[in-house]
């Protein structure tokens, strides 16, 4: 069942504020809101709260959103068990309405905070590390853990959801979409690309789950889309670049640029036109259905609309009216791209997890040992 979302910018909003949007997001009409993990913002006037503790007063304050992270870094600013235990206790919080979205990182987070920068190659290795411990924890079994760069003695989660999470892996690039196929139980990626490379994603994203044995026809694939509602295109624009220009260099997610400061020196690069490409500007309302049904038709089934101000709750108060009825009614009775809809029910929770059938090829690295003595 087609999801759809709206982004709860913590780089740009105070806590406060962005939980009174939240709250506008569910009366609004959205299924889901998709929060970013950061420690430093974008920009020197951003803002970058902890997001736990967010995600833990929104599940407070509403009761159908389906909430997740849009995405942490499990791997050096925080450690797996870590990550595991903060999950676990919002989806208590919040049962079957939370997911786990998770990546390799930025050096603006994860340097900033830890002084620590591994290559790419590493910090992969890391993020699937850390999942296999994750999962491992919220089994409720005690887990001895002895990885390649974790370690757990006995560690216990007390507090569990009642069922398993749901983890989405970050794929920005082709060849990183048949990892999160593999280890994941979805995919999150962000708009501004050709057609042609989103169909090289999901393919690659396929081909991983089925070599682990799942089915990739029943896994989600999400996307955030920068949009502004609005035929005020310099303003949308002016938006765009004093908070979130840093995000379009693509040297931001590789390099040891760390600070909002450098984040903003490199975004000075970022023109109207590279703006234009990756959000949507346009105050017709079927001009932006339309935009959605092409991500849709590719695949897509769970679409982040991520709106960079300056009136966010206009923003959500008039897509919600004007946006997300009409894509509703107009994709009812379309399947994405070679996926099957289900039931036709609308769906108001995370997707469950799939377990890899049995004989699946893909392996563990690490060795940990649950409290059922259980080797891995």
């Amino acid at each position: 069942m087609l999801q759809l979302g709206w982004k709860a910018g913590t780089e740009q909003y105070p806590p406060g504020e962005l939980l009174d949007y939240v709250i506008a997001a569910e009366e609004a009409g959205f299924d889901s809101v998709d929060a970013s993990d950061h420690f430093h913002p974008w920009s020197e006037q951003g803002q970058a709260c902890f997001v736990w503790s967010w995600l833990g007063a929104a599940a407070a304050k509403t009761s159908r959103l389906v909430l997740g992270t849009g995405v942490t870094c499990p791997i050096l600013r925080y450690h797996p068990a870590v990550i595991a235990q903060a999950a676990a206790t919002v989806a208590a919080l919040a049962p079957e309405r939370f997911y786990l979205g998770v990546g390799t990182g930025e050096a603006l987070n994860e340097y900033s905070a830890t002084g620590a920068w591994p290559s790419y190659r590493v910090r992969q290795a890391q993020m699937i590390e850390a999942i296999e411990l994750i999962r491992a924890l919220w089994s409720g079994e005690k887990v001895t853990h002895r990885g390649e760069y974790y370690q757990t003695r006995g560690a216990k989660l007390y507090t569990r959801p009642p069922r398993p999470i749901p983890i989405y892996i970050s794929s920005l690039v082709p060849d990183s979409a048949r990892i999160a196929g593999r280890h994941g139980d979805g995919l999150i990626t962000v708009s501004g690309e050709e057609a042609e490379v989103y169909r090289e994603m999901l393919r690659k994203f396929d081909d991983g789950a089925r070599e682990a044995g799942k089915n990739p026809a029943t896994m989600s694939r999400m996307i955030e889309i920068g949009v502004a509602y609005t035929d005020d295109e310099e303003q949308a624009i002016a938006c765009r670049k004093a908070y979130w220009a840093g995000s379009a260099i693509p040297a931001m997610y590789t390099e040891r640029i760390y600070t909002p400061a450098m984040s903003e020196a490199n975004g000075k690069a970022v023109g109207a036109e590279t703006i234009k490409q990756s959000v949507y500007i346009s105050a017709d309302p079927d001009e932006h259905v339309k935009m959605a049904q092409r991500y849709i038709e590719l695949g897509f089934d769970h679409l982040i609309f991520h709106s960079g101000g300056p009136d966010q709750r206009a923003f959500i108060e008039s897509y919600g009216r004007d946006v997300l009825p009409r894509l509703r009614s107009k994709t009812r009775n379309v399947r994405p791209a070679e996926r099957r809809s289900g039931s036709g029910a609308e769906r108001k929770r995370a997707p469950r997890p799939q377990q890899p059938a049995a004989g699946a090829r893909a392996r563990p690295r690490a060795r940990h040992a649950t409290g059922r003595k259980h080797a891995h």
